[in-house]
């Protein structure tokens, strides 16, 4: 199993159903469900070794391919929440194909918490012939639900929970692209092998009619740690998840990944290595956003790297990172059907304070727009102990066109190819490598500069290497202001981390553009 196909990796590991269980009041009571419930059920399962058994799928199901699988579809007016006039639908996947732990789902009414039992009835089987009944507790895959997300009389799909911790949601006008998942373990680079924890039990509260958000509860499982997550979603422009997490670690947790988005990234403006296609660009995100807790805003631009590359951007205290979809121009796509240009961002923003750790970046090389090769997450510095529960809460956006930066923002990076030493003014080192980075910065305040871009200082260094040259030049094509950095290193196979910024009278203008480099 290689790291490139890793949607194949993922899939299909939803885990053994569990029924509710409620707690009583003080007069004897049961409590109305509620998010220290699933606390309480992974505390205990925490207190067993992981099960890892996959209960056999009855035929026809255990042997659907893709297409057969893919051929099964809930049937719309089969969908849950819509009876008390809620604005939600819940809909369910069927088992099969990949997909092949059972899941238990639950419905949230009244504060009592109910399984939904399987149905055949509930699914169009397609070309699936189904002789005999299946069980009622067989289970389903995931769970997704619809919104009147882009028109008040229309609902559009607007999260989906389907594989390990997997689950992707969409903004107005936006098209599916990355994913995020509840938590990464051993991610390659961290130490393996990896781990993919699974949701294995979804509670769904049945929303009162006049409801903008709809609450999910989940169980997470893994041989390493259970978890107890309530996912609170507000769909609208920036579709928003607010996630509380309780994690109990069955074993020292030390490389675990918080809030973990995983994403494409083929083709770019920084990468012609597999141009032989008519679409300039491939990608559903071009770059790791980070909000630092200094206050310094960095973009880092996506890479289709020739090995596998791990980016660490220590930190105190994040304010927020995510992997973001800047490029929202048709025309740097071309492509009518996968319509890159609507995927959307997944911005995570703490809530609280993280303490010391790192933004991590994971890029693998892939020669497909198939694989998932991007991965960014937040690693804790001190690991988790073993039978010490973990709280956390954040917040996961969907991001379309707005700016996140206050000030200017980097709109494209180009690299010149690689020339011989000398060719740089002020290089007289023989062996040396040279290359030139352009890099487009627009918005915040740089229209007032451009009629006199002198007053801007472009802010650049390189640890290893030297900056021979930099200047700046309007961009009437962005409105912004175009960087020319000159690098200059010793030798092939020399990396360097560039950074650049523009400042103007001792004031940042824009973000801090940061970018590996491996003289070749």
């Amino acid at each position: 199993m290689t790291e490139l196909h890793r949607r194949a990796v993922v899939a299909g590991l939803a885990a053994t159903a569990l029924l509710p269980a409620l707690g009583e009041a003080q007069d004897g009571r049961p409590k109305p469900f509620g998010f220290e419930d699933v606390e309480r059920r992974a505390r205990e399962l925490a207190k067993s070794p992981y099960d890892a058994r996959i209960p056999a799928l009855p035929a026809p199901i255990a042997k659907l391919d893709y297409d057969a699988w893919r051929d099964i579809r809930f049937k719309p007016d089969k969908a849950f929440l819509g009876a008390e006039g809620s604005p939600f639908r819940l809909q369910l996947f069927h088992l099969g194909f990949l997909y092949n732990r059972p899941v238990t789902v639950n419905l949230v009414r009244g504060g009592v918490a109910t399984p939904i039992a399987y149905q055949a009835s509930l699914f169009d089987m397609g070309r699936t012939k189904v002789d005999k009944p299946l069980p009622v507790d067989l289970g389903f895959a995931g769970i997704r639900i619809h919104a009147p997300l882009n028109k008040p009389n229309l609902l559009d799909e607007l999260i989906v929970f389907l594989g390990a911790s997997y689950y992707r949601f969409l903004g107005r006008d936006e098209l599916y692209g990355l994913s995020a998942r509840g938590l990464a373990l051993n991610v390659p680079g961290e130490g393996g092998p990896e781990e993919f924890p699974v949701f294995r039990e979804f509670w769904v509260s049945v929303p009162e009619k006049t409801a903008e958000s709809l609450v999910i509860h989940a169980l997470l499982d893994s041989p390493s740690v259970t978890g107890a997550f309530r996912f609170t979603v507000d769909p609208g422009e920036s579709t928003s998840v607010s996630v509380r997490a309780t994690l109990n670690p069955r074993v020292d947790l030390a490389a675990v990944g918080l809030a973990p988005l995983t994403s494409m990234y083929f083709i770019g403006e920084n990468d012609r290595r597999h141009s032989d296609d008519y679409r300039p660009e491939l990608h559903d995100s071009d770059g790791l956003q980070i909000a630092a807790g200094s206050g310094e805003w960095l973009w880092r631009p996506l890479d289709n790297p020739a090995g596998r590359r791990i980016s660490t951007f220590a930190d105190r205290d994040p304010k927020g990172f995510g992997l973001m979809q800047r490029d929202r121009s048709f025309g740097s796509y071309q492509d009518l059907e996968a319509a890159y240009h609507r995927r959307p961002g997944y911005f995570v923003e703490p809530d609280g304070a993280w303490g010391e750790g790192a933004v991590m970046l994971m890029e693998l090389p892939t020669d497909t727009e198939t694989n998932d090769n991007i991965v960014a997450w937040w690693h804790p510095k001190e690991p988790y102990p073993a039978g010490e529960p973990v709280t956390l809460s954040y917040r996961v956006r969907a991001i379309g066109a707005e700016a996140l930066h206050p000030g200017a923002r980097v709109v494209n990076t180009f690299a010149a190819a690689t020339v011989a030493s000398g060719t740089a003014k002020g290089d007289e080192t023989k062996g040396a490598l040279s290359r030139r980075f352009l890099v487009d910065f627009a918005g915040g305040d740089l229209a007032y500069y451009l009629a006199d871009p002198s007053r801007v200082e472009v802010v650049a260094g390189a640890s290893g290497a030297r900056i021979t040259a930099t200047s700046i030049i309007p961009n009437p094509q962005t409105g912004g202001l175009r960087a020319a950095i000159d690098v200059t290193v010793e030798a092939i196979g020399q990396t360097t981390d560039l950074r650049a910024f523009l400042r103007a009278n001792g004031r940042a203008l824009s973000e801090t553009w940061v970018y590996p480099w491996t003289a070749a």
